[in-house]
């Protein structure tokens, strides 16, 4: 499903790259679309996940077997000093090289911690100062080696490593969403720029109609100096505002376009669809979902099971400890090479090394209360967290289910802040209203506006941050 998935992301990449206009209208889907494929949010995760998909074939490895060659020829010219057998010293010159190739077969053991190996060595000897020759074979050795009562890495690895897998494919489903929803922050800033302009625009033409409108009214002495002046600030403060909407939409289109990888020679017009879905999604349904897909719940594992670990680590690095190291075998040796291979002899090698810590002034003891505390130290924090993740989507999932809602109302505020305008507008040029009254009318019909775009903003906000926390399943 990953390799679909970056499969179909990279097409998009490619297609997109091919040609992009240079006028570019928007829509939300189009826009999160381009992050998902061409930010570098995007391939950030990617990287992320191909990282830890290598990883883990890297862990899988170690539990299949391995075959090895190894050779180390040396040559050696030089006058050694030897002890005789009567206890006194000769210096002997020696001109020798020794030929060695050796072909390993190993495999490691997850229940013991130990490693199972199968090799076959050739050992040539050539003496130049007598010009001789000799040849050593093992043909078939076959031996074991473990350390007992120690802290076996390959049994915990079997069980840290899935789990880091599954967070990582799961983190990267979760980035994806969440690639998304940093997509809707910018889409919207540009939405509520371009509101805010076209608000500046509007704003500043009434502005200037009503201002010549009150010159003519204040000639005649219909309107007092001081409401004329007011008019004049309003039209001045409106002619500001588009400058600063301009600069505004300026901004968070640049911030846009190099979030999307897109050209800063395109100008981009967002579309924003007014109406929302209506989606009712349920807390239990969430939370299971969350449950399976969500990497919090892999984490919060990870980390009591990487506690335990360091636990088992710290106990059986404080106590006995033995290596143990045995092979069985045949050998044989001769001044040619066949014969090195004729009737080849038994040979058996064993030993045992052990470790036990007679005085250490409690520091064995020290390491396991340390691994204990912090054990303890995990498993209050895990719980704890655990218990805020299932607050926090239950705190998502109610939000979520009255933003459509709230979306409904306040577009239901914006269609009546517009007509109350439009009547303050109509009573003021009729002389029937202040200028207090139309300037409030301005400021609640502007503030419904803007409400408007952030409510949309907000529901789909709250939709990338369900989905990011179920992997995407909770709308399916």
């Amino acid at each position: 499903m990953k390799q679909i998935i970056f499969c179909l992301l990279m097409a998009s990449t490619l297609t997109a790259t091919a040609a992009v206009p240079d006028t570019l209208e928007l829509t939300l889907d189009n826009a999160i679309m381009f992050a998902q494929a061409r930010s570098s949010d995007s391939r950030v995760a990617r990287h992320s996940f191909l990282a830890s998909e290598w990883s883990y074939k890297f862990y899988k490895a170690n539990y299949l077997p391995s075959l090895t060659f190894s050779s180390s020829p040396a040559l050696n010219r030089a006058i050694s000093k030897i002890t005789l057998p009567d206890g006194t010293s000769s210096f002997v010159r020696q001109n020798q090289l020794s030929t060695n190739a050796t072909l390993c077969i190993t495999q490691n053991i997850a229940l013991t911690g130990g490693q199972l190996f199968l090799k076959s060595t050739l050992l040539r000897n050539d003496e130049f100062e007598n010009k001789t020759v000799a040849y050593n074979s093992q043909p078939v050795v076959i031996g074991y080696q473990q350390t007992l009562f120690g802290y076996n890495s390959l049994k915990w690895s079997r069980r840290i490593e899935p789990l880091y897998y599954s967070r990582a494919e799961k983190s990267y489903n979760e980035s994806l969403e969440l690639i998304a929803s940093r997509a809707v922050t910018y889409f919207f800033a540009v939405a509520q720029a371009q509101t805010e302009l076209e608000i500046a625009l509007y704003n500043y033409a009434s502005a200037d109609t009503l201002n010549r409108y009150a010159r003519g009214r204040y000639d005649i002495g219909r309107i007092t100096e001081s409401e004329m002046l007011q008019l004049e600030l309003n039209r001045v403060s409106a002619e500001a505002n588009v400058l600063s909407a301009r600069n505004q939409l300026d901004d968070a289109m640049q911030t846009l376009c190099s979030y999307l990888s897109i050209d800063n020679g395109v100008v981009v017009e967002v579309k924003v669809d007014p109406v929302v879905p209506s989606l009712h999604v349920e807390p239990e349904k969430v939370l299971a979902l969350a449950r399976e897909y969500s990497p919090d719940p892999v984490s919060f594992e990870l980390r009591l099971l990487e506690g335990q670990s360091n636990l088992a680590q710290a106990k059986a690095n404080s106590g006995l400890q033995a290596d143990l190291y045995f092979q069985l075998g045949l050998s044989q040796t001769a001044d040619n090479l066949p014969g090195s291979y004729r009737s080849p002899l038994n040979q058996e090698y064993a030993s045992i090394g052990i470790s036990l810590p007679i005085l250490d002034w409690g520091r064995g003891k020290g390491r396991v209360k340390v691994a204990e505390s912090n054990l303890r130290l995990i498993e209050t924090q895990v719980e704890q967290e655990y218990k805020d993740f299932e607050i926090n989507i239950g705190r998502l999932v109610r939000q979520f289910n009255l933003q459509a809602y709230r979306v409904e109302i306040a577009a239901k505020t914006a269609q009546l802040a517009q007509q109350r305008y439009d009547v303050a507008r109509h009573l003021y040029m009729l002389g029937k209203s202040t200028i207090l009254d139309f300037n409030t009318a301005t400021q609640e019909k502007d503030a419904a506006y803007r409400g408007h775009i952030s409510a949309i903003e907000h529901f789909w906000s709250l939709y990338y941050g369900l989905r990011s926390m179920t992997g995407g399943k909770v709308f399916e």
